[in-house]
């Protein structure tokens, strides 16, 4: 699938921090039950940060980047 392919790359990782930094930004900022983005945000962040595929496992793909990566062949 392609959007597994983009979130594994390294586009797709910094994409995923900067969307996890935005909805953090966005849930604190707009407040009453926005908040709920700024608590969710925490995962697209560290997924892009520290290198894995939370989606990955749904697919029976591996859920460590490198792992992942090389499975989809996206070296």
């Amino acid at each position: 699938m392609f959007i597994l392919r983009f979130l594994g790359s390294t586009p797709g990782r910094v994409v995923r921090v900067v969307a996890g930094l935005v909805l953090i930004g966005v849930g604190t900022a707009a407040g009453d039950g926005w908040f709920a983005l700024a608590v969710v945000a925490p995962l697209p962040l560290a997924a892009g940060l520290f290198d894995f595929c939370v989606l990955g496992p749904l697919f029976r793909l591996p859920f460590g980047g490198t792992a992942f990566r090389s499975h989809c062949d996206l070296s």
